[in-house]
């Protein structure tokens, strides 16, 4: 007769550590995913700030000398270009995270991006301006 079938069923072997390689998708996940450690760390850098406030008006020129030095500013910069890359790739999977229906229709993904990057730039503003 045939061949006779194995009972254990075809599993593809798949890497635990670079598995995200294989697809584009894949790699703007992960890297939106990387960038919540810049997040992570700016959140210290805030806490490290009120510390330093807290401490005083020679500990906070101190805190902000440490900004103004060549690493401070490298880390600064690199939190923001961290902070934006996972903002604009949020914003543009918003739609199929959060679908809105109105009535029996959904509203479009680009109103609902819009929308997002709107309310990210009066927020700026308003930051912006209460910073002058």
């Amino acid at each position: 007769m045939g061949e006779e079938m194995s009972s254990k069923p075809y599993i593809r072997e798949i890497s635990k550590t670079n598995w995200f390689y294989g697809q584009p998708r894949y790699m703007r996940y992960m890297a939106r995913e990387v960038t919540c450690i810049f997040i992570f760390a700016y959140t210290f850098l805030l806490i490290w700030a009120l510390r330093a406030l807290a401490n005083g008006p020679e500990a906070y020129q101190a805190f902000l000398a440490a900004l103004n030095s060549p690493l401070g500013i490298l880390f600064n910069l690199a939190v923001l270009v961290g902070v934006v890359y996972h903002s604009i790739s949020w914003f543009s999977l918003t739609p199929q995270a959060m679908p809105l229906q109105r009535g029996e229709e959904f509203v479009p993904g680009n109103l609902i991006i819009g929308a997002h990057y709107g309310g990210w730039a009066v927020v700026s503003l308003i930051v912006l301006f209460l910073g002058v």
